[in-house]
């Protein structure tokens, strides 16, 4: 479907799911906002630097006196061909689904015209009590056209602000929402970042030569040449304009930041609340080999996320680190396979050994988290069948046992190989000769922080989940 300009337009292109990151959990979303000269060419090259972050859908809106719109289904370069959207001021979003159904009418931004203007939003996150919330606002008369949680928090906060104004409407509207969200909202001519007041997702201001941008990364602002401000605080709401920004106000809260942007999420070139990404995950790795020791030839890490943590390994260890898993590129996408045989098939096409690196040789493979185990077994057999002798695991994270409820896809516990299983269990299960986890108090100390949300290892969580959130079979 296609418009003229100001109109909807969207292209629809089947999602395909990847086996060798089927098994990982998947961040929720991309936020990106822009103001200022270029703002639609800025927000691409922003959403291209944070295509890892969500790959099924993508979708800008700019505003220049009138909105327009462009979001389908599919990774950025696939969505933004030839279109130009006029406009100095925009917000994008990549999305990988958490709440809410696969499809096009899903995909941020997500834009309404009200009486004070037109009010966009993209979100990273997610609103524990959107059910509660659709259904208040269903009796107020207002209509939904999408699962998503992030139009319930859209419709809650212009309902706010057409009653309040900005700046109290938008206060209002946050005590009223729980749950995780990082948002660069679009008012008319004017760009606001909102955090919620736990932390959960990150949301980064920076400036470049063309105009300001705020996003879920660092990476995404060095992308555009960019320089980092400073991140949005937990609770903060940031008015941003052409000519400059200002704290509106930020609502003080316990900070409950996911462990997972460190552990894996984020790219590793990221700096995120004042944290290198890539030297936590050096330092996870390091606090792994001090941990799990293990008498082994050669360090090789499941890439691309398990690198820097199997770096960090080596050095402490004095094991040689080798890259023994070569991963191709351009076999981003493939369809999830209904046999044994041919899962192991599709492992071998997305993933590699260089054999002179493996064969006969007592292997320690490092990766970011083990969540269903599947993956790690195949991996383990094709070293096994190319020749190491002992494959020893070591996982960067604490062993996952509860959904999270907070913007990743993990939601029951029928997910985690963990879940009532014992370590040795998970060992026998993934076929490997042994098996270890950094402890939760080495995953704090190689972040840096106490202020963690650890919901997920350890099924306390720092806010009460409503049970609407809660799918019947968790």
């Amino acid at each position: 479907m296609s418009g003229k300009k100001g109109v909807l337009t969207v292209d629809f292109h089947p999602p395909e799911l990847d086996i060798t990151t089927g098994q990982k959990p998947s961040e929720e979303c991309a936020v990106v906002g822009y103001i200022g000269n270029n703002a639609y060419t800025n927000i691409i090259f922003a959403l291209r630097a944070l295509q890892h972050r969500g790959q099924e859908s993508s979708g800008i809106a700019t505003f220049d006196g009138k909105i327009h719109i462009k979001k389908g289904m599919g990774f950025v370069s696939e969505v933004f061909r030839d279109e130009f959207l006029e406009g100095r001021i925009g917000i994008g979003h990549n999305r990988y689904s958490t709440a809410g159904s696969k499809g096009v009418e899903n995909a941020g931004p997500f834009v309404i015209s009200s009486s004070m203007g037109y009010i966009g939003i993209s979100h990273n996150g997610e609103v524990t009590n959107a059910h509660d919330l659709r259904e208040k606002l269903k009796e107020k008369g207002y209509i939904f056209y999408s699962s998503s949680d992030t139009e319930v928090m859209l419709t809650e906060i212009v309902s706010e602000i057409n009653k309040y104004g900005i700046r109290d409407g938008i206060k209002k509207a946050m005590l009223k929402i729980k749950g995780a969200y990082a948002l660069a909202i679009l008012i008319n001519d004017t760009l606001y970042a909102l955090r919620d007041p736990f932390g959960f997702r990150p949301l980064i201001l920076g400036k470049n030569n063309d105009g300001y941008i705020v996003a879920s990364e660092s990476a995404a602002i060095d992308t555009v040449s960019g320089k980092v401000i400073r991140d949005v605080k937990p609770g903060e709401l940031i008015e941003i304009r052409e000519t400059g920004y200002r704290s509106i106000f930020t609502i003080e809260h316990e900070k409950s930041h996911c462990m997972f942007e460190y552990v894996y999420f984020a790219r590793p070139d990221s700096i995120i609340d004042g944290k290198e990404v890539f030297d936590v995950r050096y330092n996870i790795g390091v606090r792994l080999a001090t941990e799990n020791p293990v008498n082994a030839d050669v360090v090789v890490p499941v890439p691309d996320s398990g690198r820097s943590q199997a770096l960090g390994y080596s050095v402490y260890s004095k094991i040689p680190y080798s890259e023994g898993l070569i991963k191709n590129r351009y076999s981003d996408r493939t369809f999830i396979l209904p046999d044994q045989e041919s899962r192991y098939n599709a492992i071998k096409i997305k993933l590699n050994t260089i054999k002179s690196v493996i064969n006969g040789k007592r292997v320690v493979l490092v990766d970011d988290s083990i969540v269903r185990g599947n993956t790690m077994r195949h991996i383990i057999g094709i070293l096994r069948k190319d020749g190491a002798t002992e494959v020893h695991v070591r996982v960067g994270s604490p062993p996952i046992i509860a959904p999270c409820y907070f913007g990743v896809d993990m939601k029951t516990k029928d997910d985690f190989i963990a879940n009532n299983n014992s370590i040795e269990d998970i060992r026998k299960e993934i076929g490997a000769d042994s098996l270890a986890y950094i402890s939760i108090e080495g995953l704090k100390e190689s972040i840096g922080m106490n202020e963690l949300c650890l919901g997920c290892l350890t099924g306390i969580y720092p806010d009460d989940i409503p049970e609407g959130a809660k799918p019947n079979y968790t």
